[in-house]
C-alpha cells in the first residue's frame, strides 16, 4: 500500500524547511497560536494506519499505551487523564461565534487555529483538525494524552478537547506573543526586538520545560519536534512548550534508545536520529542547541536565501565556535551590540555542546537548565554597559571582550 500525503500545504514565508522521512517529502504544515512553521513531514506507511475509534476512546488508558509506546500497567498512568475537559462542539462553535473570520489566528496542514471565549469568559486557542487527516487524528490523539499527563508553567495547557463525531477540536490556554519563531524570523515594524534578557529568558523557560519532559513526567517523554515555532510566549514573554503530536515515551530499564521512524524537522533533526532511526532524549538536546542558536544569532535553522555555506545554521556555526574570537559575529546583528560579552560567550559554548555530532557528547537537560538559569539570572544592563559597535557591525570591540581574549 502507498503512503498516503500528509494534510496541508506550503506556507507564503520564506523559510522552506523540512520535515523529511525515508527520503520521501510531503508537506504538512505545522500550527501554533498566532502563526504555523514552514515545514514539511512525512512518515512510512507501516505506522500511519490509525483508526478513528481511537479518537473515540481516547481517554482510555490502554491508548496511552499504544499511542505514546509505553509498556507500563494502564493502571499506572489512567489517573491523570480526567484533568483534560470535554468540550461538546456545539460549545466550540459559540465560543468562536461560528469560527467567524475575525477570531481566525492561522492554519495549516492539521486545520485551522481560532481565538475563542468560553462560558466563563477565558480566552483560548481552538485548533480545529481536519476530520479526514489520518495523522492530524494520530497527532490528536498524541497530544491528548501527553498534555493530560504533564503539568508544568513551561509546557502550553491543554483546556480541553472535542471528539463529537467526526469533529476534532483542541482547546488550549492562548499564548498572547504568539510564537518564538513571529519575533525572531517575522521582523515587522510593530514587533518589539527580543533583547539579550529577554532571549535568555526564553531559553531558560524552554529548557526547564524539556526538563520537566525528560526527568520529572513518569514516563520519560521524549519532545520530538522543539523548534521556534513550537515555543508559544505568554505575557512577559514566559515560555512554554507546545504541539505534542510527535511525542514519544523515552528508552526504560536499560534501553538506551527508542526504535521509531524518523520524524522532524529538517535543521532541527539530529543528525545521529535521522540516520539511523534510534531516539534518544539527547535526540532533543540536539534541537534544543538549534533554537539556543537562532535566539543568539537570529539566524533561522534552514534559510535557503543565504549562501550555500550559511543556509544551514549548525554547518555554518561550528567552524566558528573554534575561534573565539568570532563569536561577536555570531551574534544577532538586530541587537545592535548590546549584549554582556561574557553571556555571549557562554551561551555559545551551551550551543556547541548541544549540537555535537556524537549524542554522548551532549550534556544532559539538567545541566543546561542549570547553565541557562544562571545566564539568566545575570541582566545585562545597556545603560550600564555601552555599546562599542562591535562584531558583526565592524567596530571596535570593547575592553572586557578583547580580556576574554586573552
Amino acid at each position: 500500500m502507498g503512503c498516503f500525503p500528509c494534510g496541508g500545504g506550503d506556507s507564503k514565508k520564506s523559510s522552506k524547511n523540512k520535515r523529511i522521512e525515508n527520503k520521501k517529502i510531503n508537506t504538512q504544515i505545522d500550527q501554533s497560536n498566532i502563526k504555523n512553521s514552514d515545514t514539511k513531514k512525512v512518515e512510512p506507511c507501516s505506522e500511519v494506519k490509525v483508526k478513528k475509534d481511537i479518537v473515540q476512546n481516547v481517554v482510555q488508558p490502554s491508548v496511552v499505551v499504544n499511542e505514546l509506546g509505553e509498556k507500563s500497567k494502564t493502571s499506572e498512568v489512567g489517573g491523570p487523564m480526567n484533568k483534560a475537559r470535554t468540550f461538546t462542539y456545539a460549545e466550540l462553535v459559540s465560543a468562536t461565534d461560528n469560527f467567524k473570520a475575525a477570531y481566525f489566528l492561522g492554519e495549516g496542514g492539521f486545520g485551522k487555529v481560532y481565538r475563542g471565549k468560553l462560558e466563563d469568559d477565558q480566552i483560548v486557542a481552538i485548533k480545529q483538525l481536519d476530520p479526514d487527516g489520518l495523522q492530524g487524528i494520530r497527532e490528536f490523539v498524541v497530544e491528548v494524552l501527553t498534555l493530560s499527563m504533564a503539568d508544568h508553567p513551561n509546557l502550553v495547557k491543554l483546556i480541553g478537547y472535542c471528539a463529537e463525531g467526526e469533529q476534532r477540536l483542541l482547546v488550549y490556554e492562548y499564548m498572547s506573543l504568539g510564537s518564538l519563531e513571529d519575533h525572531l524570523h517575522d521582523r515587522r515594524a510593530h514587533r518589539k526586538r527580543l533583547d539579550w534578557n529577554t532571549r535568555m529568558k526564553i531559553a531558560a523557560g524552554a529548557a526547564r520545560g524539556l526538563e520537566y519532559l525528560h526527568d520529572k513526567m513518569n514516563p520519560p517523554v521524549i519532545y520530538r519536534d522543539l523548534k521556534g515555532s513550537n515555543i508559544l510566549l505568554g505575557e512577559d514573554y514566559h515560555a512554554k512548550l507546545s504541539d505534542f503530536g510527535l511525542a514519544k515515551v523515552g528508552p526504560l530499564g536499560d534501553k538506551t534508545h527508542v526504535s521509531t521512524r524518523v520524524m522532524g524537522t529538517y535543521g532541527y533533526c539530529a543528525p545521529d536520529y535521522a540516520m539511523t532511526g534510534q531516539l534518544t532524549f539527547k535526540s532533543d538536546i540536539y534541537s534544543f542547541g538549534v533554537v539556543l542558536l537562532e535566539l543568539i544569532t537570529g539566524r533561522k535553522a534552514i534559510d535557503n536565501m543565504r549562501s550555500a555555506a550559511e543556509q544551514n545554521l549548525v554547518a555554518w556555526a561550528r567552524p566558528l565556535f573554534k575561534d573565539r574570537r568570532k563569536f561577536a559575529h555570531m551574534a544577532d546583528p538586530v541587537l545592535e551590540g548590546e549584549y554582556p560579552v561574557r553571556g555571549l560567550y557562554q551561551a555559545l559554548a551551551i550551543a556547541a555542546m548541544c549540537v555535537q555530532e556524537q549524542p554522548n557528547m551532549r550534556p544532559l537537560i539538567a545541566d543546561v537548565v542549570t547553565a541557562l538559569n544562571y545566564l539568566a539570572s545575570q541582566k545585562y544592563d545597556p545603560l550600564a554597559n555601552p555599546v562599542s559597535r562591535r562584531g558583526s557591525r565592524g567596530g571596535q570591540r570593547s575592553s572586557d571582550e578583547k580580556k576574554l581574549d586573552v
